[in-house]
């Protein structure tokens, strides 16, 4: 089932992503747009259960970065990244916030991180893997280390999210050193994406090169050493088309011959592209070579935007045969909160099967 649902999606949306018409996404009109020819599937993201939303109602506060495991008695566990308006850009996000959840929509608070335990000036996206090896739950994190560049941090594993303990916080993945004095290379690392799979743990960060962010990826065989899976330098997409100014990866999901691969943009002529990042979507046979098949105009972007149409940060998972989605979505109050879409087999569209 699965297989069939997912390698479905895969070739409904690279089909849709291939027709012709629409209007491109973001072009002139200085916002992220969705085109006509994708058809209905940004309608099957119209129904959402509100996660988690900031401790404050106010503009600028945010709840986001959800990443989400589900263990092997069927609990959800998420990691997820809080955020104050209160504090200077680039370093507000004060805590890192582990919940459960018994069916994946209600969650409570099981530990709070805050930066001050690390200490760190401020964290960004963690990511939380359930580890089939151990049996442990690993917990990553990013930010500014020891007054330095942002790099990928790691604490102790444990077998109970709870437990997790800020003094164990130490840097896993940073950035690579120069070989000259001109070279240009990437200056900073954050937000992990982190995957287990063929035997190997994947991390996939954003890299700032030359002030852009883009993809990076990394391997692991334990999930501690990491190296770069290619020329450190090198990035998975390039900067072109509505993703102009960002490119970053969002999230995975296996559809039995390949990898769908969620990632996020933003585009030079859209208002503070900074922070409106929308998302696309590719898909990978190999974990690392990406086909975009959202290149010109992003897949989904807020039906609840303020002054950003911001929808990012998604973690994709298999649940009971259905795709479900946590991501961090922009409200008109100008805060951020995590949501949960849930794509059932029926509302890929039956007519959809029938022609593919």
């Amino acid at each position: 089932m699965i297989n069939r649902i997912g390698l479905g999606f895969a070739v409904m949306l690279q089909c849709l992503a291939a027709s012709e018409g629409g209007t491109a996404g973001g072009g002139t009109a200085g916002e992220p747009r969705i085109p006509e020819h994708y058809g209905d599937i940004p309608e099957r993201f119209a129904c959402y259960s509100v996660v988690l939303k900031p401790e404050v109602e106010r503009e600028e506060w945010w709840a986001g970065a959800p990443s989400v495991v589900l263990d092997s008695l069927g609990t959800f566990w998420m990691a997820c990244r809080m955020r104050t308006a209160d504090a200077p850009r680039g370093l507000r996000g004060y805590e890192l916030r582990l919940l459960r959840s018994r069916d994946g929509v209600i969650f409570e608070t099981v530990r709070r991180i805050r930066r001050e335990q690390v200490p760190i000036p401020g964290f960004e996206r963690p990511a939380l893997l359930f580890d089939p090896v151990s049996n442990a739950f690993k917990l990553y994190g990013c930010g500014p280390w020891n007054g330095g560049p942002w790099c990928v941090i790691k604490f102790d594993d444990f077998e109970d999210p709870a437990q997790f303990d800020p003094s164990t916080a130490r840097p896993v993945i940073e950035p690579p050193e120069k070989s000259w004095e001109r070279e240009i290379i990437v200056s900073e690392i954050k937000d992990p994406v982190i995957f287990y799979a063929r035997d190997f743990y994947h991390a996939y960060v954003i890299g700032y090169l030359r002030r852009n962010e883009r993809i990076y990826h990394y391997t692991s065989a334990d999930g501690e050493t990491w190296q770069p899976a290619d020329e450190p330098n090198r990035s998975l997409l390039p900067l072109a088309g509505w993703h102009d100014f960002f490119v970053r990866p969002a999230g995975i999901l296996p559809v039995g011959t390949g990898y769908l691969f969620f990632y996020e943009g933003s585009s030079t002529s859209w208002y503070d592209p900074v922070y409106n990042v929308v998302t696309g979507l590719a898909f990978t046979f190999d974990l690392h070579s990406l086909i975009d098949l959202t290149p010109d105009s992003p897949l989904l972007v807020s039906r609840t935007p303020g002054q950003f149409a911001t929808w990012r940060y998604s973690h994709w998972m298999w649940v009971d045969g259905q795709i479900w989605v946590y991501a961090e979505v922009a409200t008109p109050k100008g805060t951020h909160e995590i949501r949960l879409y849930r794509i059932a087999p029926e509302n890929l569209g039956r007519q959809h099967w029938r022609r593919f």
